[in-house]
């Protein structure tokens, strides 16, 4: 079966440490390397640069009611500007969440939650309308990234953030990066050749109705990952070869391995300037979330297509079960360091808009996963969610 909802609904080991930082105006400092080690600022990350005195004015004169400011704001970081042993660590409380039981899924509805983890992954499957609904799309990941990260730091010694993928800087070689490269310090590589013939796009135009095959697709075999058990799903794969579900909903014990098309095809609408592109030309949030999901009529397949699909395979490439994939994580947060960025270049009129204009009093409603959050307390990174989320982008 060839699944296409999200187009629908809109190499190096070497350790990076301390080094040269960027000082911004009002005290506030980058902890990014300027001296292009392991990779140089490309025009987002500069965009983001010129836009903080901006953000920093707005702050003035809307103080989050938690105190949290740029300063004291946690920082999550880019994986190739985290240390080797940094990312190590990261990649054990990613397994460890992985070794812990369910805790959250009913295990009478979900026999497929097989673990903690998959508790992430069933609360996407269920509610997967709702997080990628208008006006939800934006805050509700933003929400469900930070539990996420909660879980690795509370259940498994975590002491980091987030990371996030700048997808430009991999763009031209994503099977060989420090993310894909499949080495123990990676997020694992790419899936053994498979015949799978490529994920159809049938509302784009020829020759851009189909993301042709990237040479993977089967399983994952090197890597911290490749001995993870996927379990849930398929709901909707790109797959031909994932046995289907025992069950029709997709909640299922279904164990298999993990499957991924590391793709240069999908890659190539990720590259930096079209995320620039992005965030200059989109005047207005609807324009913002509208080109970032892809432009049919225009035949672009957007940088969340994109990014999506140079995951690809199992569960990676399956819209309902895509959180299964561990880069999930990676690359919804760089989605949300874009709105940031985006949100930065006219703070007066971008913090407190998502598509939609959604009342005051509309929630996102995750279910049994977490109590129901104001949507509208889920613009700002600085002090939102009840003053819980205070982190940037670094």
């Amino acid at each position: 079966m060839i699944f296409t909802g999200w187009a629908f609904l809109f190499s190096s080991l070497l350790e990076v440490g301390a080094g040269p930082v960027e000082k911004m105006a009002g005290g506030f400092t980058f902890g990014r390397r300027t001296d292009g080690f392991p990779y140089p600022l490309d025009e987002v990350d500069k965009l983001a640069e010129e836009a903080v005195p901006k953000f920093e004015a707005y702050l003035k004169k809307n103080p989050s009611k938690s105190g949290c400011t740029l300063e004291t704001a946690t920082r999550r970081k880019e994986w190739t500007d985290l240390s080797v042993p940094q990312r190590e660590e990261y990649i054990r409380a990613v397994l460890c969440l992985q070794s812990k039981p369910p805790k959250l899924a009913s295990k009478a509805k979900y026999p497929g939650a097989l673990s903690r983890y998959d508790d992430f992954v069933a609360t996407h499957e269920t509610y997967a309308m709702e997080l990628h609904s208008t006006p939800h799309l934006l805050p509700a990941h933003r929400l469900y990234i930070w539990y996420y990260e909660k879980a690795l730091r509370d259940e498994c010694g975590y002491t980091g953030y987030q990371p996030y993928w700048n997808w430009g800087r991999y763009a031209a070689d994503p099977v060989n990066s420090p993310l894909f490269n499949g080495n123990m310090s990676s997020m694992g590589g790419q899936g053994l050749p498979s015949t799978y013939p490529g994920v159809m796009q049938p509302q784009y135009k020829s020759p851009y109705d189909k993301i042709p095959p990237g040479g993977g697709g089967g399983c994952v075999t090197e890597g911290p990952f490749k001995n993870m058990t996927v379990s849930l799903g398929p709901i909707g794969t790109v797959l031909t070869d994932v046995p289907k579900n025992p069950q029709s909903d997709g909640f299922g014990s279904n164990p298999r391995c993990l499957r991924r098309d590391v793709n240069k095809y999908s890659a190539s609408v990720t590259f930096a300037n079209y995320t620039y592109a992005l965030i200059k030309d989109s005047k207005d949030v609807d324009t913002f979330q509208k080109v970032m999901l892809g432009q049919p009529e225009k035949n672009d397949w957007g940088v969340h297509l994109g990014g999506h699909y140079t995951i690809g395979g199992d569960p990676g490439g399956d819209f309902f079960s895509s959180p299964g994939d561990p880069l999930f994580w990676f690359h919804h947060g760089m989605i949300d360091r874009i709105w940031w960025i985006w949100q930065m270049q006219d703070p007066e009129k971008r913090m407190n808009v998502v598509p939609g204009k959604p009342k005051a009093d509309d929630k996102v409603k995750l279910g049994w996963f977490a109590p129901d959050a104001l949507t509208s307390d889920l613009f700002t990174n600085i002090g939102g969610f009840g003053g819980q989320f205070c982190y940037i982008y670094d």
